[in-house]
């Protein structure tokens, strides 16, 4: 059974290597601007992941969830707090967001597995 995770992080580093060979300013300013912006600061890196969670739960972003919930749980977020995180997600975004949720919660399972 292929395994999600890895599946995820493979192509995005795929991907995100061949964008950033393509030597666009631009592209190169965003993505950095990104990584400094989930630098710990006047909030620590758990908190600052888990508000990118409940951003790209509303905005339907299937890939950013991925990513946030990853680090959410590289940076120590329980299970609960996950949930808890999502559910503000879907009480902000409505219920638009639910097929959203289903692959989240998919997914953090499989972060589960992972570390088992």
């Amino acid at each position: 059974m292929p395994n999600k995770v890895e599946e995820f992080n493979a192509y995005r580093s795929k991907m995100n290597d061949k964008l950033l060979a393509e030597n666009n300013k631009l592209i190169k300013r965003i993505f950095n601007l990104d990584t400094n912006a989930y630098m710990a600061g006047a909030l620590d890196v758990k908190t600052k992941e888990l508000l990118g969670l409940v951003a790209s739960a509303v905005l339907r972003c299937d890939d950013c969830v991925k990513y946030h919930l990853e680090n959410s749980k590289k940076e120590g977020a329980t299970k609960e707090e996950v949930m808890e995180t999502l559910g503000i997600a879907t009480l902000v975004g409505g219920t638009i967001v639910v097929p959203h949720l289903r692959r989240a919660y998919e997914f953090w399972e499989a972060l589960e597995e992972n570390n088992a």
